[in-house]
């Protein structure tokens, strides 16, 4: 588990949160940057020149930034993120307004999670924009309620093969069963004291990307009773974000 620390300085924040925006999503104009950032166009591109002079960004002749040399990352291999967060920013945004909590678009990777895209709800007290983290997918509501649409096979073998720290892999699959039966996964601070979360996989994969919709609440605002409730909207969220990028040929 991974908080921001309390003296955190934003300029590095910023170029580390645009260094994996480049490499998860591909080509980004300073325009765009400076919107996903919350920053100003001056800023943006003086993120973008910082990047570029350590070979961390390149710009294309059409003047659009990609990862650059540093980042290892093959410019013919792009990835799908950039496609998906976009369909569904206006879903996590619409579950966020139903719910009045925060949403999140996570990608699954192996046995990892990844924030993908975050709709932050407007309580002063709330989980904040977890974009660009990574956590343990088999602790994660995300990651969990994707695992458990795969074999106990599947599971077994990716947890042979992964320094994560899974105690007994049977435990899990009993956990992953469960998930699988009533359709979602409660994450209570498991991955962050004071945190609740409930995800719902989407459902089928979209170009091999497996991925997940959560809320994320203070667990002092968590209630069973409404456990129903969150569940319902999520699996609405889910299968219209789903329906969509069938639509679209994703």
């Amino acid at each position: 588990m991974k908080n921001k620390p309390a003296y955190g300085i934003d300029s590095v924040d910023h170029a580390l949160r645009l260094a994996t925006l480049l490499q998860q999503e591909g080509p980004l104009r300073v325009t765009e940057v400076a919107q996903r950032l919350g920053v100003a166009r001056s800023t943006a591109h003086r993120l973008l020149a910082m990047l570029v002079y350590r070979d961390f960004a390149n710009q294309n002749d059409d003047r659009r930034y990609v990862a650059g040399p540093a980042m290892l990352r093959p410019a013919a291999a792009p990835e799908p993120m950039a496609h998906l967060r976009e369909i569904a920013l206006p879903h996590l945004q619409s579950l966020t307004t139903q719910t009045d909590e925060t949403s999140n678009l996570v990608i699954v990777v192996a046995d990892q999670v990844r924030f993908a895209a975050t709709a932050e709800c407007g309580q002063v007290l709330r989980v904040g924009d977890r974009e660009g983290r990574v956590l343990p997918a088999h602790l994660a509501s995300g990651g969990r309620a994707v695992l458990a649409t795969r074999s106990d096979a599947e599971i077994r073998t990716l947890y042979s093969n992964s320094e994560s720290e899974v105690v007994d892999v049977d435990v899990l699959l009993r956990d992953l069963r469960r998930v699988s039966r009533q359709g979602f996964a409660v994450n209570q601070q498991r991955t962050e004291a004071g945190v609740t979360a409930i995800g719902c996989a989407l459902p089928g994969p979209v170009r091999g990307v497996a991925a997940a919709v959560s809320l994320a609440m203070p667990t002092a605002r968590y209630r069973r009773e409404r456990l129903p409730e969150w569940v319902r909207h999520l699996m609405t969220a889910a299968s219209r974000i789903s329906s969509e990028l069938e639509w679209a040929g994703a």
